[in-house]
């Protein structure tokens, strides 16, 4: 097939030529840089917390009664949660992965260390296992032992533990030359503790991006205040049932008490990355329109050429093209347009994704997906043209050239 004469045909109509393929490059400057959007957003939202989310839920509660033996409370309290048919462990905690609110204190690795040697950190504390309630893999070291814990008044500055669980990610960044870690010390404050174990895992209440989301510790203590909080481990499979008897037993072991709330860290991850799937389905809504308006422009475009060149047709037909000769040469000459507007598009999609690096500190975009974005853009591209382009081809030649 000769390139010239759709070359030729392309001039004459260059106009409708020039709109579909600004309309491609568009479409392909937005999808691309929407979908790789769209794909680092579940891709956060799907980030491991390092727990066993199915399986655990976060109980608050609050006693209004004056002079209740705190310590007392919680020991009777983790007995009745531990004799509940189901429950596979159980922890006192002062927050939660995901629940976007808890405590949050600086660790370094020097007490006189300068402020990039800071470190903001996930400060959780038990006086239980929070490894078995949480479900934790431990990957260096151990778990606190009893006489560990550290009983404190209900004030921050009375916070002096001797003892620590880091995650991998805060460890790494205390101590970036060491690959063992269990027996440095790091200070709290003006505080020193020592490193007892280290997990893979265990994600902030606030999940921030990137490995920043993973620097936590725990310490043992339990602080005395009238407020009790439990994360609860189920057996697989029976979360919804622990979780009632869990509220009836400790709503039934007080008068006065008052239930603050109970999350599970399935709900915990629901709420937290909320906007993350609405802002995936929103984006997913604008390229699947803007690919249904480039199509429908395709059509219209491509069933306009077949309607004005209907005598060329017949002619080309009376003196020996076959049908498959028409239908390639429509789905040639609409490739070649979709090849522009791919081109053009290219460019596009890298300036808008440097925009956006500027504007809103967004990720350098992969090739990858411009790649993909131009692969679907020439399937859509000979499909949509495929329907007029079929129908040229079945122009019989004596009704093509009846006015001729």
């Amino acid at each position: 097939m000769e390139i010239r004469p759709i070359f030729s045909a392309l001039l004459r109509s260059k106009t409708g030529a020039v709109l579909i393929a600004l309309q491609v490059a568009l479409t392909l400057a937005i999808l691309s840089n929407a979908s790789y959007v769209v794909q680092d957003r579940l891709a956060v939202a799907a980030r491991p917390t390092g727990t066993d989310e199915e399986n655990v839920f976060f109980t608050r509660w609050y006693a209004f009664r004056e002079g209740v033996d705190i310590p007392a409370m919680l020991d009777r309290d983790l007995a009745l949660i531990r004799a509940i048919p189901g429950v596979r462990s159980v922890a006192t905690a002062n927050m939660a992965p995901l629940t976007q609110s808890g405590w949050n204190l600086s660790v370094s690795r020097h007490q006189d260390a300068e402020r990039e040697e800071t470190f903001n950190t996930a400060f959780y504390f038990t006086s239980e296992s929070l490894i078995d309630a949480l479900g934790l893999e431990l990957v260096q070291g151990r778990d606190f032992r009893p006489d560990e814990v550290q009983i404190v008044e209900p004030s921050i500055a009375n916070i002096e533990p001797k003892s620590a669980i880091l995650t991998r990610a805060l460890a790494e960044q205390l101590f970036p030359d060491e690959s063992e870690y269990v027996g440095k010390t790091a200070f709290l404050g003006d505080s020193q503790f020592e490193v007892v174990g280290i997990v893979e895992r265990l994600q902030s209440p606030w999940a921030q991006l990137e490995r920043r989301g993973e620097v936590s510790m725990i310490v043992p203590m339990r602080q005395l205040v009238a407020s009790a909080a439990f994360m609860v481990r189920s057996e697989p499979g029976q979360q919804a049932r622990v979780q009632s008897d869990v509220e009836a037993e400790l709503g039934k072991a007080m008068d006065g008490r008052v239930h603050l709330g109970t999350t599970t860290l399935t709900e915990a991850r629901a709420n937290r990355y909320r906007t993350h799937h609405a802002m995936a389905w929103l984006l997913l809504s604008v390229m699947g329109l803007l690919l249904l308006v480039t199509a429908s422009g395709i059509v219209g475009m491509a069933s306009l050429w077949v309607n004005q060149r209907r005598k060329q047709i017949g002619i080309r037909r009376a003196i020996g093209a076959r049908q498959g000769d028409i239908l390639s040469y429509f789905l040639v000459e609409n490739f070649l347009v979709t090849t522009a507007g791919v081109a053009t598009g290219t460019g596009m999609a890298l300036a808008l994704n440097q925009w956006l690096i500027h504007a809103i500190d967004a990720a350098r975009l992969p090739l990858s997906h411009v790649l993909f974005g131009a692969l679907l853009l020439w399937v859509l591209g000979l499909g949509a043209a495929f329907g007029p382009a079929w129908r040229a081809a079945r122009i019989a030649p004596a009704v093509a050239t009846r006015s001729v």
